[in-house]
């Protein structure tokens, strides 16, 4: 197959980047992104689980973590098995179809957790900042549109970057430089007069993160104000336990975005965000323990979540 092409047209399939060409450091490798992704998978899994059929967590702050979990879960499902799959039988091509595929649901649920981090941290103000029109302002009616509104607006956006993307011309290899298909690496094999409008929903989507990360932190300088007038240093501690976990996932999600491209994938937010949310929340802790009856958990793990 000719390694250039003059339109898009002429393209079925990229070349993606392999992992390593030693046969052991591959099977390594690909042992390595298995474990990740099995732990990512039953720590979601487990929290989706919890949240829907134990009645204690049936506030908004657990129906919006069960819809993080499971993005994270989607998120993680789109890349990581194709590539050890492909790896392991030692095929590294992807159609032109599948490739915008990939783009379009890797986009679509990054921006999916952008706009539910955001509702996130406005449930964490209302409870703290508003607590006496808490269940006013957070009803279920206002929850279930949230989310929507947010998978909306995820799907819209991955829309609109394949379709900047993949209405462009191709003038470059078809060999994209990264174990999956994203938006950096298939700029370098294009045409750069055709991508306009990809830079500019690059720019816009960029402006738009920066604004939200603004947003979030507006919130979180009204509540750190308020948690700072509460008198006793047990009840301030308490409160701000229940907005660490998100704090510690907006900036693990931002970070993972900065690193994705030098590191390959962005694994850390799927694998993490259950640790994060789960292991210090006691609320976790109980509805752990009743679906097991006290008997089946390790007496150490039950400790850790002290």
């Amino acid at each position: 197959m000719p390694e250039k092409f003059t339109n898009v047209t002429s393209i079925t399939e990229f070349l993606l980047m392999r992992f390593p060409d030693d046969k052991v450091l591959q099977r390594l490798c690909a042992m390595l992104f298995f474990l990740i992704y099995l732990a990512a998978l039953i720590g979601n899994l487990l929290i989706i689980t919890l949240t829907t059929i134990d009645q204690h967590l049936q506030s908004p702050m657990y129906f919006f973590l069960k819809n993080l979990s499971f993005i994270d879960i989607c998120y993680i499902s789109v890349t990581v098995p194709k590539s050890i799959i492909k790896s392991l039988i030692n095929i590294h091509s992807i159609s032109f179809l599948g490739c915008a595929s990939q783009v379009f649901f890797v986009i679509f649920l990054a921006g999916t957790e952008i706009f539910l981090l955001l509702v996130m941290s406005y449930d964490r103000y209302a409870a703290i900042c508003q607590p006496l029109h808490y269940e006013t302002i957070m009803n279920r009616y206002a929850c279930v549109q949230m989310v929507i509104i947010s998978w909306f607006s995820g799907c819209v956006y991955g829309s609109l970057h394949v379709a900047g993307k993949f209405t462009a011309h191709f003038c470059g290899t078809i060999i994209v430089h990264q174990l999956f298909c994203d938006i950096p690496s298939l700029l370098m094999v294009s045409c750069s007069r055709n991508n306009i409008l990809e830079y500019i929903l690059i720019i816009v989507s960029c402006c738009f993160a920066f604004l939200c990360f603004i947003s979030m932190v507006v919130s979180y300088v009204y509540i750190f104000t308020t948690v700072l007038r509460i008198p006793y240093a047990k009840s301030r501690f308490k409160i701000f336990s229940t907005c660490l976990p998100h704090l510690t996932v907006v900036t693990l999600f931002l970070f993972s975005g900065f690193i994705a491209y030098l590191l390959s994938y962005s694994l850390l937010p799927p694998s993490l965000n259950p640790v994060i949310y789960s292991l210090r929340n006691r609320d976790m802790k109980v509805a752990l323990n009743n679906i097991f009856g006290g008997k089946m958990i390790p007496n150490f793990i039950l400790q850790y979540f002290k």
